[in-house]
């Protein structure tokens, strides 16, 4: 009684109302009642003036009237006999079902698999049923991704596609009663949607009076971040930061098209001025790229160019999540990383960087974008590089005078990175932590090679010469850190004269060779093999420990022994720290 309405009033929700007066609780909802048992007994509790007890409600329209619950166990089955579904799986299925069922009714037709909207109509429904609807075929006119925005994110509308992905001129709603006998609610969907798509079709002919290349300037009225400026203070610095990128992945070999790069960067936020997206705000970015192809930017430029240009501005905002796709083209890519460092590293420098759950800018959204495109484009872009060249065009503006002074941009920015990029490798790449942690403490400003590191210790890590060498590399780290902690000397370069021992004379003689294989393997990123060599270490090693006591009284030999392990930990910890591989039955 107690401790549940504090749990109650503790709920997260996105938005949350008061609905009594600011004095009172906020929820997502106006509480209407509250059912509150254990076993057969109500507990007795008060939450947004409403008392709880075991007296509740099914579907408004369809359900006789209020309905009681005397146990637990019955709550689901009572409220089912008052038209309410309580397991969302359970209204999944029967949504599933009826859009199927509904399609079928259509020749050739399929709807249009949409997991967010489904999830949506999912949570929306209490007692699903599903109406097929119609639209004029001439709105098909307009391009696919402007209709099924309107029937998607205004309406909640399943759209309708032939075999081969066309749009039909039908839709699909979802319900929440059991049915449409009368075709009054069908009739009424028919009416708003026309409404919708005759608003849409009017923007888009009010659109083309102003070509994007003329809307730029327009963007000057337009503020990015108030501290930031305008969005066409953006355009200018991704502009600049966008072929910066391309001279760096043109060097490393990448075929990417510089001159459509420039251009897409400049048109990239010209239709935020537009209506189409002032009205639809979620087709930013796509009624960019739709427009670039239509409108004749340039009568000089050719057909292909102006259609990669409007690629790379519909794809700039990709990918949305993790799960999303990256844009396909290299030019894309390109412009998309731009955009999201752009945004990361004015924000970083301001000291508007995340702080636990709170993201207001969506950083991480942008940052995982990054590392998202980086990864399965394989692009050979360093990170340090990419920020540091973001943040250098800001240098002169008005913004770098709100900047934080105290701020350690650069290692805010890397640890932040370090910290997206260990998210992908773990939880999309699948990778295990402790590789993870093993790869990126030698690097993480490499991404594709981080990735490629990741492979081949996956590879190689089962082996008993591997986990070996593991054990052998935390106990040289942990030698080392207590050294240094005590104050003892390490040699700074190793004294082949001072050693004594037969053991230690052969893991010496045996580093220069392997160190130099590992080396050229390295460079060809070879790294299966290059690990590979390094196990050949597990015989020398295991007799030095077995043989040798590193911490003797006399300085020269110890600081000596010291400078080997050392040397060992230098020259073969630049694929991966094997210190933080964890091994089975192995002691360190």
């Amino acid at each position: 009684s107690e401790s549940l309405p504090k749990e109650i009033a503790g709920l997260y929700w996105a938005k949350s109302m008061y609905w009594r007066g600011k004095s009172a609780e906020r929820f997502v909802r106006p509480v209407r009642w509250m059912v509150s048992l254990l076993d057969g007994e109500v507990v007795p509790l008060e939450f947004a003036g409403t008392a709880a007890g075991h007296t509740s409600e099914g579907h408004r329209i369809l359900s006789a009237g209020p309905l009681t619950i005397n146990r637990p166990a019955d709550y689901a089955s009572n409220l089912a006999k008052s038209f309410v579904t309580v397991s969302a799986a359970d209204r999944e299925h029967s949504i599933r079902k009826a859009l199927d069922a509904a399609t079928r009714t259509v020749p050739g037709a399929r709807w249009r698999e949409d997991k967010s909207l489904l999830a949506t109509v999912i949570d929306l429904t209490e007692c699903p049923s599903v109406v097929l609807g119609n639209f004029d075929p001439e709105f098909l006119a307009l391009p696919s991704e402007v209709l099924v925005t309107v029937m998607r994110d205004h309406q909640k509308y399943f759209a309708l596609e032939d075999a081969d992905g066309k749009l039909l001129p039908h839709f699909l709603a979802v319900l929440n009663t059991d049915g449409d006998p009368d075709g009054l609610i069908r009739h009424g969907n028919e009416r708003v949607l026309r409404a919708r798509f005759n608003d849409a079709r009017f923007f888009w002919n009010t659109d083309q009076k102003i070509s994007l290349r003329d809307r730029v300037e327009m963007l000057k009225s337009v503020t990015f971040q108030k501290d930031l400026g305008s969005y066409f203070d953006k355009t200018m610095r991704v502009q600049k930061l966008a072929s910066l990128i391309s001279t760096v992945l043109e060097e490393s070999g990448v075929a990417v098209r510089p001159g459509v790069v420039h251009k897409a960067a400049l048109l990239a936020k010209a239709d935020l001025t537009t209506d189409l997206v002032k009205e639809f705000t979620e087709l930013q970015g796509i009624v960019g790229g739709l427009y670039a192809k239509v409108q004749q930017l340039d009568p000089l430029l050719p057909t292909a160019t102006a259609a990669a240009i409007g690629d790379a501005v519909y794809h700039q905002y990709q990918p949305e999540s993790m799960d999303g796709q990256v844009p396909p083209t290299v030019e894309g890519a390109v412009l998309a990383i731009a955009d999201k460092a752009d945004s990361v590293a004015g924000m970083f420098a301001l000291g508007l960087q995340p702080t636990g759950s709170k993201d207001p800018f969506a950083l991480r959204r942008a940052a995982n974008g990054i590392v998202k495109i980086i990864a399965e484009h394989k692009l050979p872009l360093p990170i340090a590089k990419l920020f540091s060249d973001a943040r250098a065009e800001y240098a002169g503006t008005a913004a770098e005078a709100r900047f934080d002074k105290k701020f350690s941009f650069d290692a805010s920015i890397a640890a932040f990175m370090r910290e997206r990029l260990e998210f992908y490798l773990r939880d999309v790449r699948v990778f295990s932590y402790d590789v993870v942690n093993s790869v990126l403490t030698a690097d993480s400003d490499d991404i594709v090679d981080a990735i490629l590191r990741a492979e081949a210790l996956t590879a190689v890590r089962g082996s008993d010469d591997f986990a070996s060498i593991s054990v052998a590399f935390k106990r040289t780290k942990n030698i080392l850190r207590q050294a240094r902690e005590g104050g003892k000397k390490i040699a700074d370069q190793l004294d082949s004269a001072a050693l004594t021992e037969d053991s230690e004379l052969a893991l010496a003689a045996c580093l220069p060779q392997v160190a130099s294989n590992v080396r050229q393997l390295r460079d060809q990123k070879n790294y299966t093999a290059a690990l590979t060599e390094i196990s050949r270490l597990r015989q020398p090693i295991d007799l030095f420990f077995d043989k040798v006591m590193v911490m003797v009284d006399d300085e020269r030999v110890r600081s000596n022994r010291l400078a080997l392990l050392q040397t060992l930990l230098h020259e073969f910890s630049t694929i991966a720290d094997f210190s933080e591989i964890v091994t089975e039955n192995k002691s360190s």
